[in-house]
């Protein structure tokens, strides 16, 4: 394990799947497996005896006594710097748009290569948030198709800075601290500093957040390849 190590946990009612990611994401020299778990209510009563609080936790949906819709809510209120990544079997849009609403960073099928889950876990890990372009296109839809569904209000013309939609433009283009310090010419501390004013202003409770708020309010141009 480096120093630098991104602490897991699994959480899934299937033991076999649980083993065989834990073997395969163990192999990764960056990656540290704390513990696993078997439905949302044994998550939290690990969380709660835990002395290290897992960076990023590998969430199943459907799960006995808590299931992974609950487990992230909770999560979300208790412990909001833990990112939560999605992995199921369930590809159904409801499923997706359910999930990225309470707050998941990320969503994965359970078919996902092993390749993909590690590049997912990086890019969580780096970024805060990933979505590959079958759930951004299925957000994409579901913004265009939510007419009657309550939304946050409009942003009024003078609530971000210029330079705060820029910072956002380039969140939502899933690009690092690192790169959108490069490529607007500032520092990585400044970056931070313009996507901290951005959570605030739009209410938005993490990264994944704010790239929903901008697909909403149209404050985004992406050109996904989808």
């Amino acid at each position: 394990m480096t120093t630098n190590a991104i602490n897991i946990v699994l959480v899934d009612d299937e033991a076999l799947f649980r083993k065989g990611m834990a073997f395969i994401l163990g192999r990764e020299k960056n990656f540290n497996i704390l513990f696993e778990a078997a439905d949302g209510e044994m998550l939290q009563n690990a969380l709660a005896e835990t002395n290290v609080v897992p960076d990023i936790i590998l969430m199943d949906l459907k799960m006995p006594k808590m299931n992974g819709v609950e487990a992230t809510k909770f999560l979300h209120k208790e412990y909001p710097e833990i990112k939560v990544i999605a992995l199921t079997s369930y590809t159904n849009k409801a499923f997706i748009i359910n999930m990225v609403d309470v707050g998941a960073s990320s969503y994965l099928v359970k078919n996902a290569s092993p390749d993909e889950v590690v590049h997912t876990i990086n890019e969580v890990a780096t970024k805060g948030f990933y979505y590959n372009d079958e759930v951004m296109r299925v957000i994409h839809q579901n913004m265009l198709a939510s007419d009657g569904k309550p939304q946050k209000s409009r942003l009024d013309s003078d609530l971000l800075t210029k330079r705060e939609k820029e910072v956002l433009q380039l969140i939502c283009e899933q690009k690092t601290t690192a790169e959108i310090g490069e490529q607007l010419f500032i520092s990585p501390r400044t970056v931070e500093g313009h996507r901290n004013n951005l959570l605030l202003k739009t209410e938005s409770k993490n990264t994944a957040g704010l790239v929903i708020f901008g697909i909403q309010n149209k404050l985004v141009d992406l050109q996904p390849n989808f």
